[in-house]
């Protein structure tokens, strides 16, 4: 008997079709099995289309109905193949991570770079992969799977506009790739007996992005609208001192109100370590910051929503965020 997998269809540029004013999703799910037809003839494919945007206009609201498409259908599929917009796609994949915990089933995310109704595009490569790894099922959990590299959910980033090797897994290994129509894995991720399901975030989350002489009024007005700040911040991490010392007292009142602040890092590879130098290390020893280490920022914005919709009590917050799900934070020291 064949597997039988769910194609979650959410628009974006593999959906897209040309309109006067550019690119627009368009197409369905369902019309996406004509142009792949070694799909069908590999696993049995039900299609949902939860919505059909471009992935620009992503939500937090439609992370939730994507991981509740999930739930719906756990029992009765071997594995989920999501569609997606590649621009949006890490903060999603992100998110089914924290929202959809321990899974052994494979949840996959794939899109394309060009549409699939186009003669010369990467649609039809990278949805054959995709429904390739939901049905081999060696590597369980939510992952991108994008040029024929099986990325962590929680690790990948679109790093390419236009390529269509689009997609890197940062400080973290590639799960495997897919070769000649086959799975070759490198790592499976472990996975518990059963599945945990959340079903809720708090969207109350923002990120400010440090440049040399930004005022600390940017701080303050995301300070005010938010309950969890990320500052993605320059090298190993800090906030500036001196002259621009008033970001410091933010922080201490944002804390004092029950607010969380993290600080991530601009620099791609390698992570944050907030005690090397003095304008980062007073936030942790004096304030309670936290920091994102060798997290994505696409991952620490996506936790930090989970873990906030969780509790708003600091230590407990910073217990959730501390803790390892899906391996996306392995370099933090203990």
């Amino acid at each position: 008997m064949k597997k039988r997998i769910l194609m979650i269809g959410t628009g974006g540029t593999i959906a897209s079709e040309m309109t006067e004013a550019g690119l627009a999703p368009g197409l369905t799910g369902e019309s996406f099995l004509d142009y792949v037809p070694a799909v069908r003839r590999l696993c049995q494919v039900d299609c949902v289309q939860v919505c059909n945007i471009d992935s620009t206009n992503m939500t937090p609201g439609h992370w939730l109905t994507i991981a509740r498409a999930v739930e719906e259908g756990y029992d009765r599929y071997d594995g989920f193949v999501i569609s997606h917009g590649t621009d949006t796609m890490a903060y999603t994949a992100a998110a089914l991570s924290y929202l959809i915990q321990g899974s052994r089933k494979p949840i996959v995310l794939t899109g394309s770079q060009k549409p699939i109704h186009m003669d010369i595009t990467d649609s039809k490569t990278n949805l054959l992969d995709a429904f390739t790894v939901a049905w081999d099922g060696r590597i369980g959990g939510v992952t991108v799977v994008f040029g024929g590299a099986v990325i962590l959910g929680t690790r990948a980033r679109k790093t390419y506009s236009k390529s269509y090797g689009a997609f890197s897994s940062i400080n973290y290994p590639v799960l495997g790739v897919v070769q000649e129509g086959r799975l070759v894995p490198y790592i499976c991720p472990p996975a518990g007996s059963k599945p945990r399901f959340y079903r809720q975030l708090n969207q109350r989350v923002s990120l400010v992005k440090l440049i040399p002489g930004l005022p600390a009024d940017y701080l303050a007005f995301a300070l005010a609208e938010s309950d969890g700040v990320l500052v993605e911040s320059y090298g190993v991490g800090g906030v500036p001192a001196g002259d621009q010392g008033s970001f410091y007292p933010l922080i201490r009142q944002a804390a004092a109100q029950g607010k969380t602040v993290v600080v991530t890092t601009q620099v791609q590879n390698e992570g944050s370590d907030l005690a090397v130098y003095n304008v980062g290390n007073r936030l942790k020893t004096d304030l309670g910051v936290l920091e994102c280490y060798d997290m994505t920022t696409e991952a620490a914005v996506a936790k930090l929503m989970w873990a906030l919709a969780q509790s708003r009590d600091h230590e407990a917050v910073a217990r959730l965020f501390y803790t390892p799900v899906a391996q996306d934070i392995l370099g933090r020291p203990e």
